[in-house]
Formats: structure tokens, sequence, C-alpha cells
């Protein structure tokens, strides 16, 4: 579960999708960067090969997702997002498992 404030921050991928014309990443040039450029030398987040350093603050389990601060399990189970901590949905009268 992710906000919408949080939707801004998630990931794209990195090769384009010529065969879905709806996909964010349709086209690669008009997207803003170069075309047969090499993505692991220009990427951005210099932390790809150790994506699992973060761990959840709930469980302590590793985060899947980059910038996320709680496993997707925990977000889920307390309804709140899982990169910010945000209470998105009341889950008080609810019976949530994971399973």
């Amino acid at each position: 579960m992710v906000c919408s404030k949080c939707e801004k921050k998630l990931g794209t991928v990195a090769a384009p999708d010529p065969w879905k014309s709806g996909s964010n990443n349709a086209t690669a040039g008009s997207s803003g960067r170069p075309v047969n450029a090499n993505k692991l030398l220009s990427s951005k987040n210099k932390n790809r090969f150790a994506p699992y350093e973060v761990k959840c603050k709930t469980c302590k389990a590793r985060v899947h997702q980059q910038g996320s601060n709680y496993c997707q399990a925990c977000a889920y189970k307390q309804g709140i997002c899982a990169m910010c901590g945000v209470q998105i949905l009341d889950v008080k009268m609810y019976k949530q498992s994971t399973k």
C-alpha cells in the first residue's frame, strides 16, 4: 500500500515496453532519457546492487522496495503507506490476514 504522495517516488522499468501503447515508458526518446545509454553507468541510484539493506520498522524483515520503510505485509496489516508510514486505511474493525 502506497499513499498518493509516494506514488511519484515509485521506480519505473528501465526497458521500454513497445507492445503496450498506454504504458508510462512506451517511447524511450520522449521520456527525457538518452536512447542507447547504459543504465548501469548512468543510474541515479548508486545503491542498486544492495537493495536489501533496509529493514522493516515493525518486523525487521528485509524490504524489497527501494525507498520503503515497511514491508508490504506490515503495511497491509496496519493500513499504512509502505514508504512514509501515513495511515491510509482504518483497519480497526477489519479481520485482515496475510495468508
